[in-house]
């Protein structure tokens, strides 16, 4: 184990934001943590857990410990006659581990292929993405408790998920460190194909609804949607859909016929975002060196040199903007350091 002063980060954030930690150390292994939990010193300063980068927006200057997870390995651990047990390493690249699960023809996650990030971030913000979020296939996650250096593992109940949240973003935050995910991953195939442009593109590709076809064509869609991270700096959808109740939903549709929502729960309805910030007039706007993309508005791109003061002020103004037009408040993803 190594402990580095004054890391440059900007190539370990997609947002590409110039930032430098005061310390840092990569992680793969216990030993590793156990040697910093045991550090005198370090356990003075302030800690901080890095994943794939793809949800942060980093200050110039981390102030403590970035601690870098990056241990490695993915393995079937456990089946029955219903379900697949899968544990994958937290440090595992996400895409990576998805693809690696169809390979071995485990379903379930095909929908949320080419998604940013690491595995051990997957259940901090459960990820999700055309109708699927990762609590649905989540079995239990396995952390390290900085607090005690002890292992503890919370099941699918405990991680308390709800939309692009967690306990590990709230109560949890900062105190716990993931260290592996099992997933339960189901031998009976339940295709999800009703969001997005999903069936359009298994028509315009001329193939049948499969696990391994409905990954492919998640990529094609989001390839060409999304912009690539190492080309411009970028966190993904930047805003969480807001969720409003029926009635406002529809005064909203009332007035804005082409409104896009879907029924959620508790005759709620999750409003799509980037609509809302398009019909704001922000697609393909900038706010000095950053903008929101011009191929879809929910994405906050870097088109360089962009600080997090940048980033903020145009989420600021963004989210305010929605908020004259449409009276709904819109909230970022993205964890701010």
């Amino acid at each position: 184990m190594q402990i580095h002063t004054h890391k440059d980060l900007s190539t370990l954030n997609t947002l590409q934001l110039r930032s430098q930690a005061e310390h840092f150390v990569e992680l793969h292994s216990p030993h590793d943590l156990l040697a910093v939990l045991g550090d005198s010193q370090l356990s003075k300063v302030s800690w901080h857990i890095l994943g794939g980068g793809s949800n942060l927006v980093l200050p110039s200057i981390v102030r403590g410990l970035v601690l870098k997870v990056a241990n490695q390995g993915r393995e079937l651990i456990q089946e029955d006659h219903e379900y697949w047990f899968v544990k994958a390493q937290a440090g595992e690249i996400w895409n990576e581990f998805v693809q690696w699960t169809l390979q071995q023809g485990y379903w379930g996650l095909e929908n949320l292929s080419l998604i940013p990030g690491t595995v051990g971030a997957a259940p901090i913000q459960n990820i999700g993405a055309y109708g699927v979020e990762v609590k649905d296939f989540l079995w239990e996650v396995t952390c390290f408790d900085l607090q005690t250096g002890n292992l503890k593992t919370f099941s699918n109940k405990e991680c308390r998920f709800s939309y692009r949240d967690s306990f590990f973003k709230q109560e949890g935050a900062g105190r716990y460190l993931v260290w592996d995910v099992t997933f339960r991953l189901p031998k009976k195939n339940s295709l999800h194909l009703e969001y997005g442009d999903i069936r359009k593109e298994l028509d315009r590709q001329q193939v049948e609804a499969d696990p391994r076809t409905i990954s492919r064509a998640v990529i094609h869609i989001r390839q060409t949607k999304l912009p690539d991270p190492q080309v411009i700096g970028n966190a993904g959808s930047f805003f969480k859909n807001p969720i409003v109740s029926k009635e406002l939903r529809d005064s909203l549709q009332l007035k804005h016929p082409d409104l896009v929502s879907f029924p959620y729960q508790n005759n709620q309805f999750k409003l799509a975002a980037g609509w809302l910030i398009d019909r704001a007039g922000w697609k393909g706007k900038k706010l000095g060196p950053v903008g929101m993309y011009e191929k879809q508005a929910l994405v906050l791109v870097n088109h360089g040199g962009a600080s997090s003061d940048d980033v903020w002020k145009l989420a600021h103004q963004v989210s305010l903007d929605v908020k004259n037009n449409f009276g709904v408040e819109i909230e970022p993803e993205p964890i701010r350091w």
